[in-house]
């Protein structure tokens, strides 16, 4: 069988939202551009005063061109201006609904602190009673800052949640943190921690579009379209009701925040623009989320979660496709963090991407690391150096460090565990990652086109020190190979509605990240899948999911079941007499590897009793020989 998916394709928190603006002078040829950093923070070489001022009801950061204001009631940043332009707009209220508004269904706020992490569910820390601190101080570097840290404690659990905000001279940015912590010996299991994220969440016509990375990147639907949608599963609407709604012409007749999800690996920068169009001058204006560090996510560079749909997101934790959660245990403490458009997408986020290195801006948050519980800073840290013997033939080679013997995307299983990961030079072997925590770790290394992984257990590391790791990587082979389809990549791209743009739309999104129903596996197969070894196209003949049934429930399309010709794919494959020879006596081994499985657990993992598919077996029979079934937990 064919590496595949059954089900979704997938694909220190330092993080920072980049609101850049944009004078376009006319008469000049002079472009400025300024910069809203939440979690890091865009830097340009002005002078800037900083205030830090405890006024009545509210707490505010304010400098020459940024200002923000934490209401002290919600705990939440509520006005929000770059140049006298504001950023947020109106607070409105929504419903929190499943798949639509979520957490305080409050919008014109941000950044904010938000969970999935009480007993009931969702919790937006600040609005029972809240403790507030301000901060003043000056860094090594000589440059003032000031920060703003709101506490909560929740009553029912005893929960301690906090966030902080820090403005600094010379930036239009805010640096974030967040911490949530867990002291509690009468009930030392209290649950998972399903959801953790910062979130910016404007209610203002000034934001025209938004940005997933280079590739991907999108018009925001206009208000027409979105009052004349039609919702055809979770947080998934049809808006093709408004043919000429730029988002409809360019991108897709469905809006969903998964079309806008991405893996971990290469993402750096994700945010929303404005064109000019809305804004109060025609100035243009960018809001970025810049990961700099991604050291206290969990997951590794596989992990994949949501970034834009006209909310700015941070997930620092969620079980989204499936994701590992930590859980909330006694003693669970953690802390979070630190975490553009010029006349074109591109440009803005380019200036940006500049700032997503966890080096840049490390003397300031070693200057603010005694405000900060759990922050390491750098003289707890090292540089780490490897040299990796790779397999020939080594795509893309990434080398992870991560929890100690456990697989990298299992590294919840230790709350106080950090991750990092680098490129590996394919021809050289050589790969570097600074400002790694001090720790012991499993060494990963993994590739496309190379089956299996290299591990090595017990990297340990020392602060202030260079360590060098050198390791002789072998793929994992069952003997000589017969034949092999697809691509071991942790991916399903390769396959039909996969990596292939859609040629319909003029931003060529990719396939697989359009509503899934669109594809219509019956239509594309109605005889089923049959792929012939060296004859067959993989692009064309095999789907990118191996579904177990199609159509039914969040189908729009097909709201009816269809079974036939859908679960059972057939491989057709000859050999030659010299091959059988050479095969007498001899055992053959198939290899699969999944991208990714779907199981009636769903996205907690968890074994339910009712359900009578939370185990999926992957059944193979070759030549009439049914195989042990492979049981996906």
């Amino acid at each position: 069988m064919p590496e595949t998916v059954v089900g979704y394709n997938k694909g220190d928190k330092n993080a920072s939202i980049l609101l850049q603006k944009i004078n376009m002078h006319l008469f000049y040829p002079e472009i400025r551009a300024y910069n809203l950093s939440i979690w890091s923070v865009l830097l340009f070489g002005v002078s800037a005063l900083l205030n830090a001022i405890d006024d009545s009801g509210r707490l505010v950061l304010k400098n020459d061109h940024l200002s923000a204001s934490v209401n002290k009631s919600s705990g939440a940043i509520d006005q929000l201006s770059l140049d006298g332009q504001d950023l947020l707009g109106t607070l409105s209220y929504e419903a929190p609904t499943p798949g639509g508004s979520t957490g305080s269904g409050n919008s014109g706020i941000g950044p904010y602190l938000d969970c999935y992490c009480i007993p009931d569910g969702f919790y937006t820390p600040g609005s029972i009673a809240p403790e507030y601190k301000l901060i003043q101080g000056v860094d090594s570097t000589n440059a003032s800052y000031g920060g703003i840290v709101m506490s909560e404690t929740y009553p029912q659990t005893g929960q301690i949640f906090q966030q902080y905000w820090f403005l600094r001279d010379g930036e239009t940015g805010l640096h974030t943190f967040s911490r949530l912590a867990y002291y509690n010996k009468t009930t030392p299991y209290l649950r998972n921690l399903q959801e953790f994220r910062t979130l910016f969440r404007p209610n203002s016509p000034l934001w025209t579009n938004l940005s997933t990375n280079a590739e991907h990147y999108a018009p925001l639907p206009s208000i027409a379209a979105t009052e004349n949608e039609t919702t055809v599963q979770d947080a998934t609407w049809y808006l093709g009701n408004t043919s000429g709604d730029p988002y409809v012409v360019q991108m897709s007749d469905y809006f969903t925040k998964y079309t806008f999800q991405d893996s971990w690996r290469d993402h750096y920068v994700h945010g929303i623009f404005a064109d000019g169009s809305t804004s109060e001058d025609g100035s243009t204006f960018g809001a970025w989320l810049v990961m700099n560090t991604r050291d206290t996510y969990f997951g590794g560079p596989l992990h994949s979660d949501l970034t834009v749909d006209g909310i700015v997101y941070n997930y620092i934790v969620s079980n989204h496709h499936g994701d590992g959660t930590p859980n909330i245990t006694d003693g669970f403490d953690r802390t979070f963090g630190p975490g553009s458009h010029s006349a074109s997408l591109e440009e803005l986020r380019d200036d940006a991407l500049q700032y997503a290195s966890p080096l840049w801006n490390k003397d300031f948050y070693d200057s603010i690391a005694q405000y900060v519980p759990n922050y390491a800073p750098s003289s707890n840290r090292m540089n780490w150096k490897g040299h990796i013997d790779l397999p020939q033939g080594a795509i893309r080679p990434v080398a992870v460090l991560s929890q100690n013997g456990v697989d990298f995307q299992d590294n919840v299983l230790d709350a106080t565990a950090y991750q990092y990961w680098g490129d590996i030079n394919p021809l050289t072997g050589a790969v570097e990652i600074p400002m790694v925590k001090a720790g012991t770790y499993r060494l990963t290394v993994y590739a496309d086109g190379i089956f299996g992984q290299y591990e090595q257990d017990n990297i340990t590391l020392t602060a202030g020190e260079e360590y060098m790791t050198n390791a002789t990587w072998h793929e994992e082979s069952a003997g000589i190979e017969i034949w092999r389809i697809g691509i071991p990549d942790k991916s399903s791209g390769e396959y039909r509605h996969g990596y292939e743009a859609d040629s319909t739309h003029p931003l060529h999104p990719k396939q697989y990240r359009i509503y899934w129903a669109v594809y219509d596996f019956p239509t594309d197969f109605p005889d089923g899948v049959v792929f012939q070894i060296n004859r067959s196209n993989e692009a064309i003949d095999l789907n990118y999911i191996h579904w177990s049934s199609f159509g039914g429930y969040a189908n729009w399309l097909r709201p009816d079941p269809y079974y036939k010709n859908v679960n059972n794919w057939t491989i057709l494959f000859d050999l030659s007499e010299q091959q059988i020879q050479g095969l007498k006596n001899e055992e053959a081994t198939l290899t699969i590897q999944l991208a990714g499985a779907k199981t009636a657990a769903g996205n907690t993992d968890v074994y339910n009793a009712s359900e009578p598919y939370s185990n999926l077996n992957y059944n193979v029979v070759v030549n009439g020989k049914e195989l042990d079934p492979w049981v996906i937990p």
